[in-house]
């Protein structure tokens, strides 16, 4: 297979993903969702969602972004001959569009889970072709602390310790006597 993108991207906007698919519509589509693991050419796309998302994260800061979520169902019978084109996929597309119009920037994911393999969401990374099938590999989601990524703490103000931060390391204290002697509880002598 030949890279048309060399390196495993992080998160793709909806208009790349789509432009990129429109540069290859006579090709079968197919996705990789492991090393060597593909979806059964005989999936269907079942929906496209566009999902709005607004947070408060764990330093107080509100956060908002779109995401386009496309879902992707093998059905339990396989259809032997049954492979989707790009063509056909972005057909699907525009009949959403039609009812739904999709926001180009909002980040792009594939929604996809098996008996083998549980649902989850996952990034587009590398784009491959053979000649006759255009594969998307994907990347797993991942979480991670916004206020890290501002090089913030995780409290709501820089006076707290953060939550992401490892927990400090509690000294004993002992105390000591003038003559020396250490107090411990139930000595007498605090």
């Amino acid at each position: 297979m030949s890279q048309l993108n060399p390196e495993t991207r992080g998160p793709m906007s909806w208009g790349d993903f789509k432009n990129t698919l429109k540069q290859n519509p006579d090709l079968h589509l197919q996705f990789q969702y492991e090393e060597g693991k593909f979806v059964d050419s005989s999936y269907h796309i079942t929906e496209i969602k566009q999902a709005p998302i607004v947070s408060v994260d764990c330093g107080g800061v509100m956060n908002s972004w779109t995401e386009v979520i496309v879902q992707l169902w093998e059905p339990s019978e396989k259809e032997v001959d049954r492979s989707m084109k790009v063509d056909k996929a972005l057909k699907i597309v525009d009949l959403v569009e039609k009812s739904l119009p999709l926001n180009p920037n909002a980040t792009v994911k594939i929604e996809f889970g098996n008996s083998r393999f549980d649902t989850r969401q996952m990034y587009p990374g590398e784009f491959a072709s053979d000649g006759e099938t255009f594969t998307v590999n994907l990347v797993p989601d991942f979480t991670q602390c916004k206020a890290l990524t501002r090089n913030q703490s995780c409290g709501t103000s820089p006076a707290e310790a953060s939550c992401c931060a490892p927990a400090p390391v509690k000294q004993e204290l002992e105390l000591v006597t003038s003559d020396g002697e250490s107090c411990k509880p139930g000595s007498g002598c605090c």
